[in-house]
């Protein structure tokens, strides 16, 4: 008998609903509030007129993150301050981030996405990656409306997704019960058509074969498409 039960309404290969809000934060350079079913993360970006010490004078800009969850995001109590799991996750949305970004397209310009998790129930490194490149395109746009870009920085869209195996269903974009119970658990990161920027997967319980990985990325693709969908209709392209 299956220890969880997706909902008859959602199916296996169906995103939890997602929804967009865009100008959360006054004070940003560009913030949205993305919602995946139960998990809400706010994600914001700054603007600073520098580069970090190790780009000085190379003639290119930085993109960069910062990712943690808030006191009361959780059936626990989040500790604040820097931890080894959060400073994992801000890496690979920084690097997720950066995939879609002409860096020498905004030279001596940085921009920081701030991801901070409100409510956890599963997904929230991906979450803040998809939410993160919303934020960081409204960014760049207030760059060009102050001419600070040479060029077009933005050179594709980034979104992301988990995927995972739970009593041998490979299923996308799972909750926490979904993941906590998964036999395989995946983060899927891609760009627009289709393009891989980084797959982290786990066999929790056991191993997997080629197979499965097959049908997890064809899973993890397919939903990533419909984020980017999502990603553009915010942001009225």
């Amino acid at each position: 008998m299956s220890r969880v039960r997706r909902p008859e309404t959602r199916a296996a290969d169906t995103l939890r609903p997602i929804a967009l809000e865009l100008g959360v934060q006054r004070q940003a350079a560009g913030s949205v509030l993305i919602s995946a079913g139960g998990t809400r993360v706010i994600c914001a970006a700054t603007i600073e007129e520098k580069v970090p010490p190790f780009l000085k004078d190379k003639g290119q800009g930085w993109v960069t993150a910062e990712y943690a969850m808030l006191p009361g995001s959780g059936d626990r109590r989040v500790a604040r301050g820097p931890n080894a799991r959060a400073t994992e996750i801000q890496r690979l949305i920084a690097r997720s981030l950066r995939a879609a970004v002409d860096l020498t397209a905004m030279p001596g310009l940085s921009i920081t996405v701030d991801c901070d998790v409100l409510d956890a129930d599963g997904g929230t490194r991906t979450a803040s990656i998809t939410g993160g490149w919303v934020a960081l395109v409204l960014a760049v746009r207030s760059l060009q409306q102050r001419g600070l870009c040479t060029r077009e920085p933005i050179v594709g869209q980034v979104a992301a997704v988990s995927v995972g195996v739970v009593d041998g269903l490979p299923l996308l974009d799972l909750d926490y019960l979904e993941d906590s119970a998964a036999d395989v658990d995946m983060n899927v990161v891609a760009l627009d058509g289709g393009r891989l920027v980084e797959v982290q997967g786990t066999a929790e319980k056991g191993t997997f074969d080629r197979p499965t990985l097959d049908r997890l990325l064809d899973l993890g693709t397919a939903g990533i498409a419909a984020l980017h969908r999502l990603q553009r209709d915010a942001l009225g392209q």
